[in-house]
């Protein structure tokens, strides 16, 4: 993998963060996008570039891009930047259903529509979407990110199907509940409403899953390193889970 150019979103932190680092250490060069720079920086990571970039605004997608061109053509393309709020269905208003979407899906769309000309017109890809488990399954009280989730997985599909005889491949990593800051806001959330400590409602989430545990942002990044080997070209249009169970 030494020498490729893979471009994560949603890189200072948490899953996108191990991705990155775990890309790196296969000598993978990395460009970070997000939107706070200062976050980005701090991971710290050799030799990566950070470039600040708001996925659900065309215009910022496409200024981080043309920026990330300097440092030549992607070769993979990581789609982790994501955002969840929780609030019941009746409660959820369409500002809050539009910028879920817009975040969670359009800028799947948008990131991706930027490296896939280039991709195809060379014979070589690799994108991988994280989706979470919210897109093979419902959880309550976040329809509008299930909704995001689900519809980046139809896309992952659509995309392979398109895209199969041209050296690309596009699939889907899912992970379940993952320890990281969303999971962390989760927490507070679920001991607020509740009255339960924060060790009961970290217990509730990891009982979701059958190991009775946290997945590990470095468990999925090993998911999302094997989709972006060279080896793995017959693997396309997937949703890889991992979740220790929790969907089959």
């Amino acid at each position: 993998m030494r020498g490729l150019h893979a471009i994560v979103t949603g890189g200072g932190s948490g899953i996108g963060a191990a991705i990155a680092t775990a890309l790196a250490a296969e000598g993978v060069q990395i460009t970070l996008m997000g939107r706070t720079l200062k976050r980005l920086e701090a991971l710290g990571l050799p030799g990566a570039h950070c470039i600040v970039a708001d996925v659900s605004d065309a215009a910022s997608v496409q200024a981080a891009f043309d920026a990330a061109a300097e440092f030549g053509p992607a070769d993979i393309l990581v789609n982790n930047a994501g955002e969840v709020e929780s609030q019941p269905f009746g409660r959820t208003s369409l500002d809050v259903w539009q910028r879920l979407l817009d975040v969670n899906l359009t800028g799947s769309f948008l990131c991706t529509r930027q490296v896939l000309p280039g991709m195809t017109e060379r014979g070589f890809g690799r994108i991988v979407n994280i989706a979470s488990t919210a897109a093979l399954r419902g959880y309550a009280y976040v329809a509008a990110y299930c909704a995001a989730k689900h519809g980046v997985l139809g896309m992952t599909r659509a995309l392979a199907l398109e895209v199969a005889r041209k050296g690309v491949t596009v699939n889907a990593v899912c992970p379940g509940y993952t320890e990281t800051a969303i999971v962390d806001d989760a927490i507070d959330r679920i001991a607020a409403k509740t009255g339960r400590s924060m060790e009961q409602a970290r217990a509730e989430l990891a009982a979701s899953n059958p190991q009775g545990r946290l997945v590990q942002p470095h468990e999925v990044a090993q998911a999302v390193l094997w989709l972006c080997r060279r080896e793995s070209s017959a693997i396309t249009g997937q949703a890889i889970a991992v979740a220790g169970g929790e969907v089959m």
